[in-house]
């Protein structure tokens, strides 16, 4: 069934909305996971340090930060299709153009713009979202996105490993320029229009720098910026620290972390899944802050079988049910962050994303500084997931209980401008 956005624009039904926001959100996991079987091979091959190498990993990533400060307040005033279009192209060509790189210094730049191209998929899906749906509809909808960033992760560096039979490190990005393109089509014949032109606005650098004014100025959203940067503080921990808790600590084999952390990803989905089948009735608010809480109280868990150590099988247990209920904040998160900017969508999607991708280059050195064992992981992750809860039960939810005309949760109220709001009772 095809819905209708504010001002009349013809917009996608829910399950278009998901197979093609849902293709968009795997550059940032394809951009960077893809090549990872073959980074030796790439320092080999350029001449180079395996820092370095591995730096062609961070500096994508920094650059989907960054990419994203500009190409969400583009939307806004450009519509969602333009920009959308030129950062998948954009992404292709440059794709293309790392294949070819003579050193390790051409592909490090050459990496940095591949993720400020590939930036406007992930923040432009975030957006058309919103402009789509509100309120625990959203909810459902970035649930349904979140399968796509839970699985990604898990594929791209198996499909990276099989091709990597076949092709070298070159060969992996051209493969990567073959998906731009395929996404390109797919966006240019699926993806509509969802930003009406009356919703628009037409002022250049001095708007967009007082859209990002309003949006900051916005005490509630900078929560969920805060809260948002301490539990990807605790996912960028243990992205970066697993791999080694299980094949150093535990002594598990390649194979077998391999299977370890597709489960702990599977697990995710089902966060996200649940989260879906329950929002409609529970409201992304109360499901937002009882998912933070039992995040916090599984990562206290989590510490304690390290410190106490218990063995691989609690620390799994552990480790299952905090990704579990990360799938569950995830997506809430973001519709609760997004309810009071439908007008500015792309610029405050663009702070929600930077906010996530910035942490991820700046987490890895430092947890590395401490060690690399189970303690360490977990003594982060639960302090990271501890201070998220205390700020959401100290600072979200007075707010949300305060808000004007508050209803009870999953009866969003409605504010003037017709964008609904879960608040808390």
């Amino acid at each position: 069934m095809t819905t209708v956005a504010a001002g009349g624009a013809r917009v996608m039904s829910a399950r278009r909305a998901a197979f093609v926001l849902g293709s968009l959100e795997v550059f940032g996991p394809l951009s960077m996971d893809l090549s990872m079987p073959l980074l030796p091979h790439l320092a080999r091959d350029l001449h180079t340090s395996d820092s370095l190498a591995q730096a062609s990993m961070s500096v994508c990533m920094l650059g989907l930060a960054l990419g994203q400060l500009v190409a969400g307040p583009l939307s806004d005033r450009l519509g969602r299709r333009r920009p959308l279009l030129w950062g998948v192209a954009l992404f292709t060509v440059l794709s293309l153009l790392c294949a070819f790189a003579p050193t390790i210094e051409t592909l490090l730049v050459l990496r940095f713009l591949q993720g400020v191209a590939g930036s406007a998929g992930i923040v432009i899906a975030l957006a058309a979202a919103r402009d789509i749906a509100t309120g625990a509809e959203l909810a459902r909808l970035l649930s349904l996105l979140g399968l796509v960033g839970a699985l990604a992760p898990i594929l791209a560096p198996v499909i990276g490993g099989q091709l990597a039979a076949v092709l070298d490190w070159r060969g992996l990005f051209v493969v990567l320029a073959g998906i731009g393109a395929a996404l390109l089509v797919v966006c240019a014949t699926l993806l509509p229009e969802t930003l009406p032109a009356g919703l628009r606005h037409a002022g250049g650098f001095a708007e967009t720098g007082r859209r990002f004014h309003v949006v900051l100025r916005d005490r509630l959203f900078v929560c969920y910026l805060l809260v948002g940067a301490c539990t990807g503080t605790a996912f960028f921990t243990y992205l970066a620290s697993i791999s080694f808790v299980l094949q150093d600590g535990f002594h598990l084999s390649p194979q077998a972390f391999g299977a370890v952390f597709a489960m702990n990803a599977i697990v995710a989905v089902f966060g996200s899944l649940s989260n879906r089948a329950v929002v409609r009735g529970a409201g992304p608010a109360r499901m937002y802050v009882v998912g933070t809480t039992a995040t916090a109280i599984a990562a206290l868990g989590l510490l304690a079988a390290a410190v106490a150590g218990l063995g691989l099988t609690p620390l799994l247990i552990a480790l299952a049910l905090v990704l579990f209920c990360y799938g569950v904040i995830s997506p809430n998160s973001s519709t609760l962050a997004l309810s009071g900017h439908g007008e500015r969508a792309g610029t405050a999607a663009a702070l929600l994303g930077m906010s996530s991708f910035a942490v991820g280059p700046v987490i890895a050195p430092l947890v590395a500084l401490g060690g690399t064992g189970q303690v360490t992981m977990a003594l982060t992750m639960a302090v990271a997931l501890v201070v998220a809860c205390v700020l959401v039960w100290t600072t979200v939810r007075p707010r949300l209980r305060a808000a004007p005309g508050a209803a009870p949760v999953g009866r969003p109220h409605v504010d003037g401008a017709g964008a609904p709001h879960d608040t808390l009772r």
